[in-house]
């Protein structure tokens, strides 16, 4: 499973490699510890598996970072419209994963071992960057 953290644009700031039996929410600071940058994000939007007090206390507490997630559906509302409005740009980081698929040995995990992986997505990360830089 590839963890990613994505600015507004899309382009790739943290990427995290993990099995696929942990939960992504116990994969969040992982992530975050893994930044490319110095500077991390002010919010963080995920789906509605995010929607955890607990973490939205952690993620406040321990890195100042806001999470935005829409509710799960047998859950009181958290969280109020604006802060949510900020939810229709996911498709962002949705667009680095598609950017990311387009290198079939990340697709086809020719990779046994997770930092082998873990490598070869940070190679595609460095790709994507520089086309970008290249436009």
């Amino acid at each position: 499973k590839i963890m990613a953290v994505a600015d507004a644009a899309g382009i790739p700031l943290a990427l995290h490699v993990a099995s696929a039996s942990p939960h992504e929410v116990t994969l969040v600071e992982d992530t975050l510890d893994r930044t490319f940058t110095n500077e991390l994000p002010a919010r963080l939007i995920g789906d509605k598996a995010y929607d955890s007090d607990k973490l939205d206390a952690k993620l406040e507490e321990d890195w100042g970072i806001e999470m935005i997630a829409p509710n799960r559906k047998k859950r009181s509302k958290t969280q109020d419209g604006r802060p949510l409005r900020r939810y229709r740009r996911r498709w962002k980081v949705e667009r680095l994963f598609a950017w990311l698929q387009n290198f079939r040995r990340l697709v086809v995990r020719y990779e046994f071992h997770a930092e082998n992986f873990l490598a070869m997505a940070q190679l595609g990360c460095i790709i994507i960057l520089l086309r970008l830089i290249m436009r």
